[in-house]
């Protein structure tokens, strides 16, 4: 079995859901069929769902009414009968009775979340029914029956495994299985999330729960790039790469994949390839357990957003424990550490959210003088264990010779190498290492 998950972009107008359409048939064998909510429509539903939080109910039904409209044009355009399209006319005028019943009632964020997962819910209705038209046999199976995460927002793959086997073997004469990404149920049996771009993740915990064949993402670019293409003029498509390259470029910025979808794909050895829905006959990447050409340099990815802080305390010096009690900060705060380098004074470290950044100040004064940098970027070189090599830091340094590095982590992966560099010289170093790793230019 193959899970295929299509993105926002994909099924974002109605010439390119049926494309999607086409893409599947053309798929061999049983496959499961992940898609996001529209494109723009998650954008709209925070925006409802932020007026209705602040007590902005005229604005949040604007928003409501022109949401509303674009999927009224979404379906004359999509279903080609009048009854298919009485049909759809019943699906959209259903799901904006139930956000205009959240918005009439208390709004929390139980309904905020309720209200984020129609998106989703409404896209794979759309979708089913299209393919009803065209009398393709499917089933649209809601993730809302298998798809769950713990009382720490984690998915729980292994009951998702239990629930959802018996489900896809009962379905034995259906090749085509429709269901929502992103969308789940949390500790308490509510409807929640797996945050954004968390249909990626969908895609690959499906993927590893039934063992599938292969889990394919499609996207708008034929594959991972070894650079990032809105920035760089001169990118190149990647053929092959390790799930720990994945999971690094991933994490450091490379938009075509959420950051955690690799995890349960390694966990289970399950392939994962990218594709692009505007030129299937693309090759694309394909992720996998096996290696790669050894000390050459893969891809490079960038993440904006970053702070860093650099704690200077003499009472560092041959003392035992003092990072510990830092960490303890962070932790407490529930703050990620992305990147961190010690000298025998000082420690400098970088967090992608600021959003206890004072709180931490405040505690960490109490072990020296305290630095904060905000507006950085993290730039991460991956390729199949670089570090390993000789003359990886000369390359990466020669190349960023005309500008300030603040950090660099090098040692803790073997498979990467980051800088830190202010923001403002985030597009002339993506542009100097391509021309220095890859020689374009």
């Amino acid at each position: 079995m193959v899970v295929l998950k299509f993105g926002g972009t994909s099924v974002g107008k109605p010439e390119r859901m049926k494309k999607i359409a086409e893409l599947v048939l053309g798929t061999p064998g049983k496959k499961i069929v992940v898609l996001s909510a529209l494109s723009g429509t998650t954008n709209a539903l925070v925006a409802i769902g932020d007026n209705l939080l602040a007590g902005q109910k005229a604005k949040a039904e604007e928003e409501t009414v022109a949401l509303e409209k674009h999927y009224q044009t979404f379906i004359k355009e999509l279903y080609g009968s009048e009854s298919f399209h009485a049909i759809g006319q019943e699906i959209v005028s259903r799901f904006f009775i139930f956000i205009r019943m959240l918005a009439a009632g208390k709004f929390d964020n139980k309904g905020y979340r309720e209200l984020l997962a129609q998106g989703e819910l409404i896209s794979t209705e759309l979708f089913y029914q299209h393919l009803q038209e065209r009398k393709i046999s499917a089933r649209l199976l809601p993730a809302l029956y298998f798809m769950s995460i713990d009382e720490n927002d984690e998915p729980e793959l292994e009951k998702i495994s239990e629930r959802l086997k018996p489900l896809v073997n009962s379905l034995t004469n259906v090749d085509i299985i429709i269901t929502q990404g992103y969308i789940c149920r949390n500790n308490r049996n509510e409807i929640d999330n797996l945050k954004r771009g968390g249909s990626d993740y969908t895609a690959s915990l499906i993927g590893a729960a039934i063992r599938a064949q292969e889990i394919q993402i499609w996207t708008d670019i034929d594959g991972m790039h070894n650079n990032d293409p809105r920035i760089v003029k001169k990118t190149v498509p990647i053929s092959e790469l390790t799930f720990d390259e994945a999971s690094e470029l991933a994490y450091f910025g490379a938009k075509i994949l959420h950051p955690s979808t690799i995890v349960p794909a390694q966990k289970y050895n399950v392939p994962v390839r990218l594709k692009n829905t505007m030129d299937e006959k693309a090759p694309g990447t394909i992720i996998t357990g096996k290696g790669s050409s050894i000390g050459s340099f893969k891809a490079i990815a960038a993440k904006d957003g970053i702070t860093a802080i650099n704690i200077r305390s003499s009472r560092m010096l041959m003392a035992y424990g003092f990072l510990r009690r830092v960490f303890e900060v962070f932790e407490n705060h529930k703050t990620s550490i992305d990147m961190i380098t010690t000298s025998e004074v000082a420690v400098s470290l970088t967090i992608d959210n600021s959003t206890h950044l004072t709180s931490i100040e405040n505690e960490l004064n109490k072990f020296g003088t305290i630095e904060v940098d905000k507006d950085q970027t993290i730039i991460c070189i991956v390729g199949q264990k670089i570090t390993e090599q000789k003359g990886v830091l000369k390359q990466i340094f020669d190349s960023l010779s005309e500008i300030p590095v603040r950090m660099v982590s090098c040692g803790g992966s073997t498979n990467n190498v980051s800088v830190l560099v202010e923001k403002q010289y985030k597009e002339k170093a993506l542009n100097a290492l391509n021309e220095g790793l890859f020689g374009l230019k």
